[in-house]
């Protein structure tokens, strides 16, 4: 059960501009850098503070400051830059405090020439260590060789600015000087000009994939139990794309653990405000929006490999109320033949909502029922929270008197455990950051798992979320980190609304400096825990995220509703997640609130089967009654026909689907994508985000209107193969397609050029595995060719890619001739993979003989699409395939 979601953000921009400043006071609105963010402004209190007034009505534009930056504003001074080993260093000075309190007037500017195409900037205190990210990234102490960035400084103030040589074009510019840098200790701000109005991102947010530079505002780092409509979490991630040239520039800050607040203005500019910390910046240079986030993963690490099983279909709901109600939904998926490998428990399995328990009455029989899914080779994943019941009797709850023991609890500034309150009552919240936590937390998962032989976890209310402001004693009212300078407006009013105080203590700092990181913290010590405790790879879906958090599992976008705006800003979610770097991201089908209805329910399973972690969830209750079923096995039987079809089709895309989680694992590129990764050379596929790819070959195009039985798709310029039959849309240019949409369809295309690994489908992974394979290419219209690849093994085992214990293959397509080719084998089990099918889609004419490795073969031909399928085959795959045929 879910009430609320975590992120992180990301935000791109697309094209360059030149700015030309206006001086003192008279500059462009849209140039007005805001001087009072906190409410109450006035002229006299803006005034005080140096800046200018104007709360003309005349603009219309929303969100425009009245208490601005006039151009002259005093700020630091630089003195340097003098080159280092690494880069360049400078010192900045500010001989006045500013307005907020506690102004550090000596700040150091590094520069890291850390890679051709990696930049990385910190400023800091110059004489005091202030809190850093504990996460492990690059150290780099040499500069690179050769660069494809220039740093230039002004002759006067603050600020630097990052071009890129080939261009000269500015990618990242800081000496804004009406943006008011500032560096308090709790009070951070720096803006940059942006080089377009193109923006993405900014975190999981429910609305399109581009962004409003439209004084548009966002906040990081708010926890809520009830709405996904809110960020929260840190870390934006800037994208610059100079679409003349095919280049890409991300600027990443991870430092910021704490509040962060981004303003987005149509200069267009952005401005960081943050409450600590220090400011870590990253540039990647690309060139292409691919390499972008490939080099972003290079210094935060690249998305861990699920097992195989983890990739099938996934049921839960909260509300089964037994367990022999959850064996019942399995029973009816499997008389209804629909795929499932994977069944949930939310938090109505625990005896009195406390972990690591089940219900005595109504959940006692819950091993039986995990037997049966392991005896049909199927899963079981069960909810953890973090807060842990801490009310009952001493001796009569092992969790809570073991941390107690072992002191894992976070502690309220007075150095006693913080109490507060979440779903079984008043409890403790454990410090993951402390090394005695992993002890206890493994010693916790082992026992619950020698009751039940869970398969995975799913890390639920992780923000961490609180029922009470702080804890249940309050916050410390003089504590300037429960109550600091600035605050913009807030969802519950202060930092510590429905979470903890932030002055409470961990291990290593205080929960101020470490609220955005509490979820990632406890995936690290889950997946380590799980992969000693099962052997095998760990399956972890958490709610909070951090920079990070794909090395160690994936991720759900939290409580939506059963509406379809949602289903459409699902596709977002996913796409944006795949941009930070956590491709195994997927959104509740069919809606976890509100109940659903029959119609929405196929179309939402019709996505659904496509998002890379694909799971049906919903609620208890939808006002005052309990929601109805929306699993597959509750629809009409014509329903359930159609979401048969959809799932049997993901199932039978599998191996592809396998293989971009494999090279996203190796070297760090997207599951799913944007239009725009693909074609960044086409505006019209800027704004598209209801549509999107599978890898550079697959194109999704799903139906989000109610009575829909057509539907209008983006195809850029190119041929477009229809999956199911292999008919083709060729297009000189890119052009919007109305395309027959029935209830039982949903719409694929093959992108020419592209070969897909496909396998014959089953209800499970497990069966569908053992299946012959089908290679499925779509010809290249104008050269004949076409390309694509298969990573294999065995789906389960740790390290496999990093041990060498997988099997490699390349496939090729030229002049009439298919070619399959070992590249790397040492996949124990390569020879029983066999190819029962080759599907051509784009052949030309009928040809005369079809032979597979010199051998005549079977083969069909339809005319009206220009397909051919060569079938019958029962051919090993652990050593080259040559399909040929005459015209």
């Amino acid at each position: 059960m879910d009430t609320g979601s975590p992120f992180f953000g990301l935000l791109l921009c697309v094209a360059v501009c030149s700015v030309t400043f206006a001086k003192e006071c008279g500059m462009s609105v849209y140039y007005r850098f805001d001087c009072y963010p906190e409410a109450g402004s006035n002229q006299g209190n803006c005034e005080a503070r140096g800046c200018c007034w104007d709360d003309s009505k005349e603009y219309g534009d929303v969100g425009i400051p009245y208490c601005f930056y006039p151009t002259d504003y005093e700020m630091y001074q630089i003195s340097g830059p003098v080159d280092t080993d690494f880069g360049c260093t400078a010192n900045l000075t500010r001989s006045q405090p500013s307005y907020y309190p506690d102004t550090i007037k000596d700040l150091k500017l590094d520069i890291y020439y850390e890679t051709k195409t990696r930049l990385h900037f910190k400023i800091y205190d110059a004489t005091q260590k202030r809190y850093e990210v504990p996460i492990d990234t690059p150290k780099v102490t040499h500069k690179a060789s050769e660069t494809d960035y220039s740093v230039l400084f002004p002759s006067y103030g603050f600020g630097f600015g990052v071009t890129r040589k080939s261009t000269d074009l500015p990618i990242f510019n800081t000496s804004v000087n009406n943006g008011g840098f500032l560096f308090n200790d709790q009070f951070i701000q720096i803006s940059t000009i942006l080089a377009s109005n193109y923006i993405y991102g900014l975190g999981e947010h429910r609305g399109s994939l581009l962004r409003s530079p439209n004084w548009s505002r966002f906040t990081f780092g708010i926890p809520t139990i009830l709405l996904i409509l809110m960020p929260l979490s840190t870390v934006p991630i800037r994208f610059t794309l100079d679409w003349s040239r095919p280049t890409a520039t991300p600027t990443v800050c991870f430092s910021l653990t704490v509040m962060l607040w981004a303003i987005i203005q149509p200069a267009p500019a952005i401005t960081f405000r943050t409450i600590g910390g220090i400011l870590d910046f990253y540039i990647f240079l690309g060139p292409t929006p691919s390499d972008v986030i490939q080099q972003y993963l290079e210094v935060i690490g690249q998305p861990f490999l699920p097992p195989y099983w983890g990739l099938g279909f996934h049921l839960c709901r909260w509300g089964y109320k037994s367990a022999n109600r959850t064996q019942e939904i399995v029973n009816r998926m499997r008389a209804a033949r629909i795929p499932q490998d994977t069944q949930w428990n939310d938090i109505d399995y625990m005896q009195s909502h406390e972990d690591f328990t089940t219900d005595s009455k109504s959940f006692s029989n819950l091993p039986d029922v995990v037997a049966d899914l392991h005896n049909h080779k199927q899963h079981y994943i069960s909810m953890i929270d973090p807060a842990i019941s801490s009310s009952q009797p001493a001796g009569s709850y092992a969790p809570y008197d073991d941390g107690v023991k072992a002191d894992v609890f976070v502690k309220d500034a007075n150095g006693k455990i913080l109490v507060g309150k979440v779903w079984p009552g008043n409890t403790a919240f454990p410090d993951f950051f402390k090394p005695e936590t992993s002890g206890w937390w493994n010693t916790q998962l082992k026992g619950f798992h020698s009751q039940v032989q869970f398969d995975g976890v799913w890390l639920d209310m992780n923000e961490p979320s609180n029922f009470v402001d702080g804890s249940f004693e309050g916050c410390p009212g003089n504590s300037t980190l429960d109550n600091p300078p600035y605050l913009p407006s807030l969802t519950h009013g202060t930092l510590y609304g429905k979470t903890l105080c932030p002055s409470s203590q961990q291990a290593i700092s205080s929960h101020y400096n470490l609220h955005n990181m509490f979820g990632i913290s406890e995936v690290m010590v889950t997946n380590k825990v799980i992969s000693q405790l099962r052997g095998k790879r760990p399956f972890i879906i958490s709610r909070s995220t951090f920079p990070s958090s794909g090395v160690y599992g994936g991720h759900w976008l939290g409580d939506n509703y059963s509406k379809w705006p949602d289903m459409h800003y699902s596709i977002t979610g996913i796409l944006n997640f795949n941009m930070f770097g956590i491709p195994l991201v997927g959104a509740d089908i069919c809606g976890f609130n509100d109940n659903t209805n029959e119609e929405l329910c196929v179309r939402w399973h019709q996505l659904g089967a496509f998002y890379p972690f694909s799971r049906n969830h919903n609620s208890l209750t939808c006002g005052p009654k309990l929601c109805i079923d929306q699993d597959p096995g509750a629809w009409s039987s014509a329903s359930q026909d159609i979401i048969r079809d959809a799932l049997t089709t993901r199932y039978l895309l599998l191996p592809y689907l396998y293989t971009l989680f494999a090279e996203a694992h190796i070297n760090g590129s997207t599951v799913a994508r944007p239009l725009f990764f693909e074609f960044p050379h086409d505006p019209y596929t800027y704004a598209v985000d209801r549509q999107f790819l599978w890898g550079s070959s697959l194109l999704i195009s799903p139906v989000l209107d109610p009575g829909a039985q057509t539907i209008k798709v983006t195809l850029p310029a190119g041929t477009w193969y229809d999956f199911y039959n292999g008919s083709a849309i060729s297009i000189s240019t890119t052009a919007n397609v109305t395309l027959d949409a029935p209830m039982e369809k949903i719409n694929l295309h093959m992108r020419e050029g592209g070969i897909l690994p496909l396998q014959q489908p089953n209800t499970t992974t497990y069966v569908s595995r053992q299946g012959g394979f089908e290679l499925r290419a779509a010809i290249c219209s104008k050269t004949g060719t076409a390309e694509g690849s298969l990573y294999w093994d065995d789906g389960d085992t740790i390290g496999t890619y990093e041990n060498g214990e997988y099997i490699f293959l390349k496939f090729s397509l030229a002049s009439n001739t298919f070619v399959s080719k070992v590249v790397h084998n040492k996949y124990k089990d390569a020879g029983d993979m066999v190819l029962s099918k080759v599907t051509l889609y784009g052949v030309a004419k009928d040809p005369k003989s079809v032979t597979v490795n010199g051998k005549a073969a079977h083969y069909s031909y339809v005319s009206e699409v220009g397909t051919l399928k060569v079938s019958g085959l029962y051919t090993p795959m652990n050593d080259t395939i040559t399909v040929k045929w005459n015209a």
